[in-house]
């Protein structure tokens, strides 16, 4: 399977172009394009030769993340860049080429800030998992009590996070528009749980259908349906403690992403299937028609006789 990836392509290559051209002292291009990320991230890019590169980003589930922290994170990863969000967006990072670009002969200075600004969704999304380790830390010695944390990723899927003592619980539902991937999406979630007993250091997966699993038992909001499925991930102590905690991040937040997209990768790989067997069935059905021998009659004297009277 592919992992996807936890930054922006699109912004990073955008940037990293307008650099370019701005450390070979050419005229910049002019930018003002809005991209669309697979799970409805909105971004905002503009850039100008005498105005800097400015991209913003739109969730609709920013006002759930910020009871979490999030303003404290992007502060800590972003510093200066971070600006007055334009109107309509939830944040706004602004880099001035002239006074806030790194100096340094190699790429090597300047290629981490333009990954830290394409990773602007994943940073967003990390203040909500610190929260719960540093919570799942402190728990080891102390009794903190605190609320389940609920994100309305989208307006019918939920991702609910919790901590106890000696684990992290989040819960993705996620819900199946279409019958068959319905069908596949209860294949690959089955599979989930069934590779975690390959690897004994990966987190435990539970897979639910229709209903809820145990741990939301009293969260009477909790959608149920023929088409709704859950996955629960039990993250432990070598899951979050702070040498892993980025890579966890990094991983459990496309996990939505991850799990819809390669339900489409099977379907479009069963239907290219599909296709080019009926191409072949068609070729050998073709193949397999008898040829029709056309008789052709050349008259009375075809077998070479002269006709009456002709003697």
């Amino acid at each position: 399977m592919i992992l996807l990836e936890v930054h922006n392509r699109i912004i990073e290559e955008l940037l990293t172009l307008q650099i370019e051209a701005f450390l070979r002292k050419e005229k910049l291009v002019e930018l003002k394009t809005d991209v669309v990320d697979f799970d409805g991230a909105l971004y905002h890019v503009t850039s100008s030769r005498d105005k800097p590169f400015v991209v913003s980003i739109k969730l609709k589930f920013f006002r759930d993340l910020e009871q979490y922290g999030t303003d404290e994170v992007l502060r800590r990863e972003y510093g200066d860049l971070l600006v007055a969000p334009l109107e309509g967006y939830n944040v706004t990072l602004s880099l001035d080429f002239n006074t806030q670009l790194p100096k340094g002969d190699s790429n090597d200075v300047w290629l981490p800030l333009v990954r830290k600004i394409a990773m602007l969704k994943r940073n967003c999304f990390a203040a909500v998992f610190e929260k719960y380790f540093e919570y799942q830390a402190k728990q080891e010695s102390t009794s903190i009590s605190h609320k389940r944390a609920v994100i309305h990723y989208r307006d019918d899927e939920t991702m609910y996070v919790d901590a106890s003592s000696d684990r992290v619980i989040v819960i993705f539902s996620t819900v199946f528009k279409d019958p068959d991937d319905n069908i596949i999406g209860r294949v690959f979630m089955e599979e989930f749980k069934e590779r975690r007993r390959q690897f004994q250091q990966a987190p435990q997966v539970i897979v639910s259908y229709r209903t809820p699993p145990e741990e939301l038992k009293d969260m009477h909001d909790a959608r149920i349906g023929d088409n709704i499925g859950y996955l629960t991930f039990v993250l432990f102590p070598r899951h979050t403690k702070a040498a892993a905690r980025d890579n966890t991040i990094n991983l459990i937040h496309t996990l939505r992403n991850y799990f819809h997209y390669h339900i489409k990768c099977c379907k479009a790989y069963l239907h290219a299937h599909m296709r080019h067997k009926t191409n072949e069935f068609l070729k050998r059905l073709q193949l397999a028609r008898p040829e029709v021998k056309k008789n052709f009659r050349r008259g009375p004297n075809a077998t070479g006789d002269a006709p009456a009277g002709m003697e």
